[in-house]
């Protein structure tokens, strides 16, 4: 965590005191207990990325997202249910909810009535930085989790990496310029997040995503993150070969998000 953006080391200074607290409240042997007694296999959140381009089509993770610490609140009228069911009508792949409570105005309970509710893979977004979260993931109902390189040392990254696979889940990482990818390269991973914000200054460009392609094994699948607001920048994306895509501040502004989802994409 040499480099970290002073917002993100906020964050996760704030999500270390956070997971204490909810050791406190509930522990990490009750955690594995509650997965045990779910009984619940976890969906294929890569599976159903790969179902959708292998019909060519773009694979979207769509998100559910009331705020965020650059924008504030997103969407006043916050139902994370109807979203999840507008998001499925309009033809997400998967749903992304956020579940930071401080700084996103998120929550686990978003994730666990989205995932009774529709029958798509949801990816816990959050900034997980400890065996806890990983294990907490899986106990709401997560069927895949972000792990930010920003944010984490390469040894932590893999340990979490590793065990978030052993639960069946699967992994999202997330990178933001070249040194955090060859860190990401490093793992056996399927997905590579590409964030096209740039987590010092906020700025946003689609360039990041480019730039970062020519190193990028064939093998891997790109999703780009942020900044897709336009039918423009999407087909710049797919004209480059990238057609995963994880967006939110675009479609939570929408009336219909699943609508606009389906003007956007199809």
């Amino acid at each position: 965590m040499m480099n970290t953006p002073t917002i993100l080391k906020k964050i996760v200074e704030r999500k270390f005191q956070e997971i204490e607290e909810r050791k406190a409240l509930l522990s990490i042997e009750v955690l594995k207990d509650q997965i045990q007694a779910n009984n619940d296999t976890p969906r294929g959140f890569i599976q159903a990325i790969e179902s959708k381009l292998g019909q060519n089509s773009a694979a979207v993770i769509a998100e559910i997202k009331k705020a965020s610490p650059s924008k504030g609140v997103i969407r006043e009228n916050f139902n994370p249910q109807e979203i999840a069911l507008s998001y499925k009508k309009g033809g997400a792949a998967c749903l992304s909810v956020l579940t930071d409570v401080d700084y996103f105005q998120g929550s686990d309970a978003y994730l666990q009535d989205v995932r009774k509710t529709v029958d798509l893979p949801v990816i816990r977004k959050d900034f997980i930085v400890d065996d806890y979260q990983v294990f907490e993931a899986r106990a709401i109902g997560a069927d895949c989790i972000l792990l930010i390189v920003a944010c984490l040392e390469p040894e932590r990254l893999s340990h979490l990496y590793n065990l978030a696979v052993e639960l069946g889940m699967d992994v999202l990482v997330e990178v933001h310029d070249a040194a955090e990818l060859q860190t990401a390269l490093e793992l056996p991973i399927r997905l590579v997040g590409i964030n096209n914000r740039n987590l010092h200054t906020f700025e946003v460009s689609l360039d990041t995503t480019f730039d970062l392609l020519g190193t990028i094994p064939d093998d891997k699948i790109v999703v780009t993150e942020s900044g897709i607001h336009t039918i423009d920048d999407i087909a710049a994306m797919r004209g480059h070969n990238v057609n995963a895509f994880l967006v939110g501040e675009s479609l939570m502004r929408a009336d219909d998000p699943g609508e606009r989802l389906a003007e956007m994409f199809l």
